[in-house]
């Protein structure tokens, strides 16, 4: 073997050697060292450190429990939950609306900026009085009238308030928001009328027509922020979250217009 031979050999041995020990290092690093070093991690083991940085499951520490950083809905609805409701029902939540007047109208229909509730759907009110009243969906103006109120007065309410006459939809100038009728699958977002729809209706979806434009605004960014968290599955977080500016409007304006 020549001189030149001699040293290419020792290049190609030390290349290989070298690079063996970067990918170790690396590899030691990567899996071991920075995965332990973590503060906010509880591994039950040096493998446990090693799986969880490959992204494999791990075990988790005996009575380990993930808290959830914001209370959710624990509202499961059915479809025959509220039904049917009979007069003495709708009877006990007229008295008991008696004390909702001043925000939401003696018939249901605001005129303080606060939603509309009459027709509503009557599994969305139930949903919304127990969310409330569970911490789900923070409201410091509701929450003193809902606290002390038992599962059967909300129900009641829910009864009284879809009684009532709703708002009926009132779109005199075609055409309607593409967010609206189209949605944007391409982000997530589903046709309004998909879940809020007279036809297509989504259980614990809410009636939208008619409301307070300034109303349905305020809880569209609520959701997008997250401040408002009591949304099933988190789907509507998402749609908000990826509505712009001027889809937000143009569904809020929709949504609002109400006859002359």
């Amino acid at each position: 073997m020549n001189l030149r031979e001699h040293l290419r050999d020792r290049w190609v041995a030390a290349s290989v050697g070298l690079t063996t020990g970067v990918a170790a290092v690396a590899v030691i690093l990567g899996f071991v060292i920075l995965p332990v070093m973590q503060s906010y991690t509880n591994y039950v083991g040096l493998w446990d450190a090693i799986c969880s940085a490959a992204g494999m499951l791990g075990r988790a520490p005996a009575g380990a429990v993930v808290q959830p950083m914001q209370a959710g809905t624990q509202v499961v609805l059915t479809p025959t939950m509220l039904q049917p409701a009979d007069a003495d029902s709708v009877g006990r939540g007229a008295t008991l609306a008696l004390r909702c007047t001043m925000c939401h109208g003696a018939r249901g229909l605001s005129e303080a900026g606060s939603p509309n509730l009459a027709g509503q759907y009557p599994f969305y009110i139930y949903k919304q009085l127990k969310d409330i009243q569970s911490g789900a969906r923070p409201s410091v103006v509701m929450y003193p009238l809902v606290v002390n109120l038992s599962d059967q007065d909300m129900r009641d309410l829910a009864a009284f308030y879809a009684y009532l006459p709703r708002l009926p939809g009132y779109h005199p100038a075609p055409p309607r928001p593409r967010i609206v009728v189209s949605g944007a699958p391409m982000r997530s977002i589903a046709p309004c009328g998909a879940c809020h729809g007279a036809l297509d209706y989504k259980i614990g979806s809410a009636w939208l027509e008619g409301q307070p434009e300034s109303y349905l605004l305020t809880q569209l960014q609520a959701f997008a922020s997250g401040a408002r968290h009591n949304d099933i599955n988190g789907q509507m977080r998402v749609i908000a979250r990826n509505m712009t500016p001027e889809e937000l409007r143009e569904a809020v304006a929709y949504y609002a217009q109400t006859p002359p």
